[in-house]
């Protein structure tokens, strides 16, 4: 009767264990139905499952292996595993798969121990544990200046008995332990993402330019009210905004370039566009903000298509009005479905990036939507939320790890 075998070993990593222990498998002519091996602080763990031809060839095999382990100052454990016991684990492959990402600027034992209990609670499994962000160094000064990253991937296995529910409960978690996050189906989509729409004000910059615009009119206050209950969807937004432009009457075009030159990009805007550059994505910027704002980051950090409202210019003075249409939530989710045919892909695999309740449009119908420091029906709406890291923390929901980009 043949056998099926689990063989865990561990010890100091050094070069060439793998090859060894396989090298003593091949010889005995065993199956390998699976493998896996991790790596942490240089010490090993690799675990295979292998498939004898029968009980006096697994001694044989056992004997070998322990040997060698022994002469390799490594420790060997085997399991007997049942024929039942491995076709019920055969049966589990076609279940499904979840991404569950935690990202802050530091982790901690309470951060895995909560997300591990919520995961259980709600019947998935475990598959795997993985450090997406570099290795820590162990500088309070670091992270008290907002510069540390931390993020850890599940990969889990089920079907969550609630998954609205869940999702509530990451979200109540992520705010009480100040951490984000983030749930995904874990399939092809995920890994092949290809176009990343951005809004613009208040998530490519810091700022809401209209507002500085308005400050540079005299009418700072009035504009930035409006600004606010739009944002958080008090107010119809083109309505609100066609008030706010009115305002804005009368103020010197040469106000603009001063306003451009001194805007903020987010906290990993920069790092975020060079890398999603270098992958080969495409970018857009969507927003209910100005093209000629849009334009200069346009220039600045490479980006493909730019949509935004054209702030009318008579005389060198900015008359109150926009031309053509207003680009509100609806046009924002109109564009990206244009962009994803105009790439050619499925909208599963566009991205969409926004702080207010216009994005929730374009959030809604991307297939990873990212409300970022967003306004509370924003995070709550939305699929994903990132508060406690930069853009660049985007990555990390893509499964790209700091040392796929050290180079």
């Amino acid at each position: 009767m043949r056998d099926i075998i689990l063989v865990i070993i561990s010890g100091q990593d050094r070069p060439g264990i793998s090859a060894a222990l396989t090298r003593i498998l091949a010889d005995h002519s065993v199956n390998i139905l699976d493998i896996s091996q991790a790596v942490i602080h240089d010490q090993l763990s690799l675990g295979i499952l292998v498939e004898s031809p029968s009980e006096q060839e697994s001694a044989l095999l056992l004997k070998a292996v322990l040997f060698k382990a022994h002469a390799l100052g490594l420790q060997a454990r085997f399991t007997p595993i049942s024929e039942e016991s491995y076709h019920v684990w055969v049966a589990g492959q076609g279940k499904s798969r979840y991404i569950v990402t935690v990202l802050a600027r530091r982790i901690t034992a309470e951060h895995i121990a909560e997300v591990s209990r919520i995961v259980a609670d709600y019947g998935l499994n475990i598959d795997g544990l993985q450090r997406l962000s570099g290795r820590v160094v162990l500088d309070e000064e670091a992270s008290n200046a907002g510069r540390a990253k931390a993020c850890v991937e599940f990969s889990v296995r089920g079907e969550p008995q609630d998954i609205t529910a869940m999702r509530r409960q990451f979200l109540r978690l992520a705010q009480e332990l100040g951490v984000d996050i983030a749930f995904q189906k874990d399939n092809a989509y995920r890994r092949n993402r290809r176009v990343v729409c951005f809004d613009m004000d208040s998530t490519l910059i810091e700022h809401e330019v209209i507002d500085e615009l308005a400050k540079a009119a005299g009418v700072g206050e009035q504009v930035a009210a409006i600004t606010e209950r739009a944002m958080n969807g008090e107010l119809d937004f083109t309505q609100s905004f066609k008030a706010r432009v009115a305002l804005l009457k009368g103020l010197d075009a040469s106000v603009l370039e001063k306003i451009a030159s001194q805007l903020k990009l987010s906290e990993g805007a920069e790092y975020l566009m060079q890398t999603l550059k270098a992958l080969g994505y495409k970018t857009a910027i969507l927003s209910g903000g100005f093209t000629y704002f849009g334009q200069y980051l346009q220039r600045r950090l490479g980006i493909d298509y730019v949509h935004a409202n054209e702030l009318e210019i008579v005389d060198g003075k900015v008359t109150g009005n926009v031309i053509g249409q207003v680009v509100d939530g609806a046009r924002k989710a109109e564009l990206l479905r244009e962009i994803a045919a105009n790439e050619g892909v499925n909208l599963e695999q566009v991205i969409a990036v926004g702080d207010g309740a216009n994005d929730l449009p374009m959030l809604s119908i991307a297939g990873l939507g990212i409300a970022f420091r967003a306004k509370p029906l924003v995070k709550q709406t939305a699929k994903q939320a990132i508060s406690t890291l930069g853009l660049d923390g985007i990555l990390y929901l893509l499964g790209v790890r700091d040392r796929d980009l050290e180079k």
